[in-house]
């Protein structure tokens, strides 16, 4: 059990004082827009996670994933993501209504390196422009006009370390864990046999992917 008197955390000043002086390279990566090379990355991107919070603080992170180049670039410092059909829970959508800053992290597989990117969003329900999204006669309900604020590559200290694209921890999805659906059964307790509710699931996702 972690001992949360108070001398066991820190301030910013002494957190920077545990650490060495940050590199040069890294002090001045951010750069303020997108540019050729940020903006080839996400073209090849199939995957990326959304960080938000509401006005109170509570954060979330969620993650999107579609063909590469699913995320438009309609400038230098504009991105508009489509917000595909999921569980209507509206964790990030909503977060975002009440409070626009987001943090976004473009991932490539193969590619060890991420491209992080900042800014404000905006939930855009113009029909005309989600129609650009159109995927087997269906297009999201709205998508995340995103305004870019920062933009940095992360070098692949976290991917080399977790190996994410090798298949040393790769794992055999029936034997390693539970179904999605008994495990979400013993998380809250439902009376559904956990069979019922894998179903429904397994229903969702051939059904209700676009």
């Amino acid at each position: 059990m972690v001992d949360e008197t108070p001398s066991q955390f820190v301030n910013e000043a002494e957190l920077r004082g545990l650490h060495d002086a940050v590199n040069p390279l890294a002090r001045d990566k951010a750069i303020p827009n997108l540019e050729p090379h940020s903006i080839h990355f996400i073209s090849l991107s199939p995957f990326l996670c959304i960080a938000s919070s509401d006005p109170d603080g509570p954060a979330d992170v969620s993650p999107r994933g579609d063909a590469p180049g699913f995320v438009k670039v309609l400038d230098d410092k504009t991105l508009l993501i489509p917000d595909r059909i999921g569980n209507n829970r509206l964790d990030t959508s909503a977060n975002i209504a009440n409070n626009p800053h987001i943090g976004l992290i473009f991932l490539v597989p193969g590619v060890t390196e991420t491209l992080r990117v900042n800014g404000q969003a905006r939930i855009c329900t113009d029909g005309e422009v989600m129609a650009e999204f159109e995927v087997r006669g269906k297009m999201p309900k709205t998508g995340l006009l995103v305004a870019v604020e920062e933009v940095m590559f992360q070098c692949s200290k976290a991917l080399i370390r977790s190996r994410l694209w090798d298949d040393d921890y790769r794992v055999e999805r029936k034997s390693a864990m539970p179904s999605l659906g008994k495990m979400i059964k013993d998380q809250i307790g439902l009376a559904e046999p956990a069979e019922e509710v894998e179903g429904y699931i397994q229903k969702s996702v051939k059904e209700r992917m676009y």
